[in-house]
């Protein structure tokens, strides 16, 4: 179940609630009782490492496996 952040506009808590996405935009009173709330845009950050060949660069067309061009792979002028 997803977690929605609010703040109270009243006395300024945040607070986190586990509601249904459809629930998501329905009114919820902070601990404090206040019923003045606002739903908060959460971030998300999501870390780690690919270890799949799936994350290796797919081949240029042209192959050749030379480089892709000059200067190693870019266009100079």
């Amino acid at each position: 179940m997803p977690r929605y952040e609010y703040r109270c506009r009243t006395c300024g808590d945040t607070f986190e609630l586990n509601r249904p996405m459809a629930e998501s935009a329905a009114p919820a009173a902070c601990p404090a009782g206040h019923d003045d709330t606002v739903k908060l845009l959460s971030t998300v950050a999501v870390g780690g490492t690919a270890s799949s060949p799936a994350a290796a660069p797919a081949p240029r067309a042209g192959g050749g496996g030379g480089g892709g061009g000059c200067c190693g792979g870019g266009c100079c002028g």
